[in-house]
């Protein structure tokens, strides 16, 4: 059942299923015949002293071991090739399905649990398929083999292996029941364990600037202590399977050696046949081993199995519309009329009510108190978030109805923390568009005034940025972020609070050329700082999720009291002191 989910991944794979199974099996019909060559050279060779016949049970053997390993090594072959197969298909899978789940989606499980899904707990199922596919046949052949070769020799004393087996299979079962939750538990607590890892790698200089390494290794050593008393839990249980096995094949050891001598001084049986049996126990033992170990990870494989199915079972919040509709190209590019927005279905609303409309080459400000809900605006347009109320459209067609893909390549975004990828400028702009000219890079260089510190880079656009963008500064990273945004010139550019690392100087220059662009986008900014928004054809004044205002800078200095505090704030000054006639010109 938990397996049921990943079973097409298995399906390329089926030929070498089949396969290492087989051949383990046929590995395992030459071991059962070792006992019956080795009580032959028991009862007729070493007594009759004859070097032929020893000789020739001695290649037998021989013959027997060369013949297994080649079955052996052909079995683990197939079983690897359809494991690291599988994996890789999964893995895949995994990662592709988070793609095509909303922000929403990630938000609600969490970055930390998704990674390690897709790593700690892959590889987990991959190894329980490899060994499965190697023990899980053969170990149940070789002790039910056993078992019949024994009573093909002497089938009294084979009794003893009837009550062996039961007993075994009875404390593998309980393990198994016991240990499985206790593995899944394991999972949560890596989730949790990952989770403060990631948190206090981002977040080191934060943690260093309040001096709190003290507290954070507490906390880790915390978490660490819950996974390994956890991880104890389920290994004491686990280890129990060992000891419990060898002390109930012993006993039958000793039963068979008990009874088999008597039944030898008696004449019944010889003493090959006794030590046939032996060895027949002695196999049993060691199968038992090696599925004792199998169990373990089985136990380890099905939770991450059981936890993978989750993440591809989930199903995107975001429906794809399957007819979508062709955009209009129309004087208005962004219309929200009425809309709604939560987090959570049937949850707290956090936009009501929004109407308005933007036309080309508009540029529209939004500001507000914090969590007024300016990011969750602009982030319907690209629809990273749904409606839950009215309608955002782009080009008169609702965001719902149209190609995803279609929609954000026109649409530029850049969030507010800029993020930026391993590798060179060139490879970080061309992210929407490959094999772009230089020339087209360097426009857009120009207009997100980045291009100066990039000449002075070694290899200009071929200068290597490194993971996150750490050998840049806050100010170049958010202006290549810009940059990366208007090289595919998009119709609506969106910059949420992306120019806060810029000095006043460098952000009026970024905002001039932005209003220069020859292909006249609609740009929205959100931003905390009325001197960003002074150029902008219309505000929008934000707060607990509705609009509460709209006009130019000078407009709503005399109109709207939370943007003359805002204003002031950001002045250093009281609020009395502007009059409203500033700030109308797009200079």
């Amino acid at each position: 059942m938990i397996m049921r989910k990943l079973l097409p991944y298995l399906k390329p794979y089926r030929k070498e299923c089949i396969l290492a199974p087989l051949f383990k099996m046929l590995e395992a019909v030459f071991e059962l015949f070792v006992p019956l060559v080795v009580a032959d050279l028991i009862d007729r060779g070493i007594p009759s002293g004859d070097s032929a016949l020893i000789w020739s049970l001695a290649f037998r053997l021989f013959l027997l071991a060369v013949i297994g390993m080649g079955f052996s090594i052909t079995a683990q072959y197939f079983a690897a090739r359809a494991a690291s197969g599988f994996g890789t298909d999964l893995r895949q899978a995994v990662f592709g399905h988070i793609y095509d789940l909303s922000f929403l989606d990630l938000d609600r499980q969490g970055i930390s649990t998704l990674i390690t899904r897709q790593t700690v707990d892959v590889n987990q199922t991959q190894n329980m398929l490899n060994m499965t596919l190697r023990l899980l046949l053969r170990s149940p052949f070789i002790v039910g083999g056993a078992w019949i070769m024994a009573a093909t020799v002497d089938l009294r004393l084979s009794l003893v292996f009837a009550v062996v087996i039961p007993a075994l299979s009875l404390i593998v079962a309980l393990i198994m029941k016991l240990t499985l939750p206790r593995f899944r538990q394991n999972q949560k607590k890596l989730d949790r364990l990952m989770l403060l890892t990631r948190e206090n790698l981002s977040g080191v200089r934060v943690i260093r600037a309040f001096g709190r390494e003290a507290q954070e290794e507490a906390q880790f050593q915390k978490e660490n202590a819950a996974l390994n008393r956890m991880q104890k839990s389920a290994g004491a249980l686990s280890a129990l399977t060992n000891p419990l096995t060898y002390a109930i094949v012993n006993a039958g050891t000793v039963a068979i050696l008990y009874f088999g001598g008597l039944r030898v001084q008696l004449g019944d049986l010889t003493q090959g046949q006794t030590v046939a049996i032996v060895n027949y126990m002695a196999q049993i033992l060691v199968e038992l081993i090696k599925l004792a170990n199998l169990i373990v990870l089985l136990s380890r494989g099905l939770a991450s199995a059981s936890r993978l199915s989750e993440v591809l079972t989930l199903t995107p919040s975001q429906k794809t519309c399957e007819k979508p509709k062709a955009f209009r190209e129309t004087d208005e590019r962004v219309c929200f009329r009425n809309v709604a927005a939560s987090y959570e279905a049937g949850g707290e609303l956090v936009l009501k009510d929004i109407s308005f409309s933007a036309s080309s080459g508009e540029v529209i400000g939004i500001i507000g108190a914090t969590a007024s809900g300016k990011s969750t605006l602009v982030s319907l347009i690209p629809r990273f978030y749904d409606v839950c109320g009215g309608q955002v459209l782009v080009n008169g067609v609702d965001v719902r109805e149209c190609d995803q893909r279609e929609l954000r390549s026109r649409i530029g975004f850049v969030f507010q923390k800029a993020s930026l990828l391993k590798g060179t400028v060139r490879e970080n702009l061309c992210r929407a568009s490959d094999n772009l000219p230089d020339a087209r890079l360097w426009e857009a260089l120009e207009a997100a005034q980045a291009a100066d510190f990039i000449r002075e880079k070694e290899g200009a656009l071929d200068y290597y940025i490194s993971q996150n963008g750490r050998n840049l500064s806050g100010g170049q990273r958010q202006r290549l972020s810009i940059a990366r945004a208007l090289v595919h010139r998009p119709s609506i550019l969106i910059l949420d609070d992306a120019s806060s690392a810029l000095d006043f100087a460098t952000e009026a220059r970024l905002r001039r050329s932005l209003l220069s662009l020859s292909y006249h986008p609609t740009v929205f900014l959100v931003s905390q700082r009325t001197s960003s928004l002074i150029t902008c054809d219309r505000i929008l004044v934000m707060e607990e999720g509705r609009v509460i205002a709209q006009g130019t800078h000078g407009e709503l200095l005399l109109t709207c009291p939370l943007y003359r505090d805002i204003h002031a704030s950001s002045m250093g000054e009281k609020p009395e002191a502007f009059s409203g006639k500033e700030g109308f010109s797009h200079a």
